[in-house]
């Protein structure tokens, strides 16, 4: 059996660690699947193919030296392998998925019928603009929607995710400032934000300086006041922010923004918590994206899809970037395709961010998911998301510790690891014995402004029945911490198709290709 650098067995576990083996080392309908170029050979192929014959390649210096090594697989076998993978994926469609600062709420099954709708599934970017106006103008319905409920004067629906959104609404306030003539470099990023961030305002150019946080959890004005100047072009503030709080002095923080002369940048990516409920442009926002694939239905793990559009105030709104949609004086969407269409209309989009629009399964989605349930069930979806984090906090707080027990949380609430000193069991410990007990673990040590954080964010989607299990679970697990037995947790998962491997070696030394 294989080890890790702790002593710990990576190999598959003989029969879920219980007394039963089975010859094919499979239990029941727990199937187990070996890799990829250990199902097929290199020198078989899944399929006939004609011998090609002589030819003369053209790409020069780049003609591959070496086989390509790809096994070769029958339709069966490559159909078998990945479907008995996915069979060991968690998924928000097996179970409560925990994961904090990520909203992964069910998606209605509704929305995926209209997503898949002709016209809406087949829609090519390079279509003639003739034969898509029913997409375009579900697009600007849905700009609509999100203008209606953040109180913005624009929107640009092009990024494609949150990071892409942070990009894009960045890339609009440096577009506004150099039309200012100015030369504002700095950008004030909260501890409290979101890690993408700081990232962002770097990649632009600016220089980031932090912001601390109050003891509470969340930003002091004061702090941002001392760090206000004629360089500072915006503030990075994400509300509620990540640690599940909410920012009870962004009016006077948005307040002595503008009164610098900079622009105030929120991450919407918690926007579940305060739909319905508070619009930001009403708090002084600027710029802020929407994380559609968060907000308005459709998890995203795995990488995708996802949607980051950005609404904008008026003072932005000129330079947002090309394409974008709107409704024309005569009511009817329009689709403004080039910054020389767009100055026509007194206009100056600081350029394009994305070859075509956005992601138009994504609009399909949320705009079904808005539809369904009307301006009253989604502010009822933030209320329920807000309660359900809350009942979670209550429900812990005697067992665990919560990282601010005097502050009420929004959509996700935030523990630490102090109830695990002096037990031996760490929040990595912890996290891995979830997998056992059948859930995918919280997100740990996020944000890093609290010690072993467990960042939890249930969402509306859950029953009382699946919160109580899950909370149950949570308890009896703390409680275990507690008695010593210290053994099961360093042990977990034993019940997984693989066991404990070492996170930090395969992150910085990945193997990529086939070894041997």
């Amino acid at each position: 059996m294989t080890m890790n650098n702790v002593g710990r067995p990576t190999a598959p576990v003989a029969a879920n660690s219980a007394t039963v083996s089975t010859f094919t080392g499979n239990l029941g309908l727990a199937i187990e699947e070996p890799l990829l170029f250990e199902v097929g050979r290199a020198d078989v192929t899944g399929v006939d193919l004609e011998d090609i014959g002589a030819f003369e390649p053209r790409l020069g210096g780049l003609v591959r030296t070496v086989p390509v090594d790809l096994p070769g697989l029958t339709e069966p076998e490559t159909m078998r392998h990945y479907v008995r993978l996915s069979r060991q994926n968690y998924a928000i469609d097996l179970g409560l998925y925990p994961l904090g600062s990520c909203t992964m709420k069910h998606n209605p099954r509704l929305n995926e019928a209209m997503a898949r709708l002709p016209g809406f599934a087949d829609v090519h970017p390079l279509q003639p603009l003739s034969t898509v106006s029913g997409a375009v103008e579900l697009v600007a319905e849905l700009g609509r929607w999100l203008l209606e409920l953040t109180g913005m004067a624009s929107v640009a629906m092009s990024p494609k995710a949150g990071a892409h959104g942070e990009m894009c609404g960045m890339a609009t306030i440096k577009a506004a400032i150099a039309d200012r003539g100015e030369a504002r470099d700095v950008v004030l990023v909260p501890e409290s934000a979101h890690g993408t961030n700081p990232a962002t305002a770097a990649q632009l150019g600016f220089r980031v300086v932090g912001v601390p946080a109050r003891a509470d959890g969340t930003v002091d004005p004061e702090e941002v006041k001392k760090r206000l100047g004629p360089d500072v072009a915006a503030i990075m503030l994400t509300n509620p922010n990540t640690c599940g709080l909410f920012e009870r002095n962004i009016i006077e923080i948005a307040e002595a923004v503008h009164a610098a002369g900079a622009y105030f940048y929120a991450d919407g990516a918690n926007f579940n918590a305060i739909v319905g409920k508070v619009r930001p442009g009403d708090l002084g926002v600027d710029a802020m994206h929407i994380n559609l694939h968060k907000t308005f239905s459709t998890p995203h793990g795995g990488g995708g899809p996802g949607a980051g559009p950005v609404v904008l105030s008026d003072r932005l709104a000129r330079y947002a970037p090309v394409p974008f949609v709107r409704f024309g004086q005569d009511g009817a969407a329009e689709f403004v395709e080039t910054r020389k269409a767009a100055g026509e209309r007194g206009l100056k989009p600081f350029g394009r961010i994305t070859a075509f629009h956005g992601q138009m399964g994504m609009f399909v989605r949320a705009l079904a998911y808005m539809l369904s349930h009307g301006a009253d069930g989604l502010k009822q979806a933030s209320e329920d998301a807000v309660l359900a984090a809350n009942y979670v906090k209550a429900s812990l707080k005697d067992v665990m510790t919560v990282a601010f027990p005097d502050r009420p949380a929004m959509h996700e609430v935030l523990f630490d690891d102090r109830f695990l000193e002096g037990t031996g069991v760490t929040t990595l410990d912890f996290a891995k014995a979830m997998i056992d007990e059948g859930y995918h673990p919280m997100t740990m040590y996020f944000p890093l402004v609290v010690h072993g954080a467990l960042l939890i964010e249930p969402t509306e989607s859950e029953s009382k029945a699946s919160l109580d299990q899950f909370i149950g679970t949570l308890r009896h697990l703390a409680e275990k911490a507690k008695s010593g037995d210290v053994a099961a947790f360093k042990a977990a998962p034993q019940l997984a198709p693989r066991r404990r491997v070492d996170e930090t070696l395969a992150a910085r030394q990945p193997k990529l290709a086939h070894q041997g």
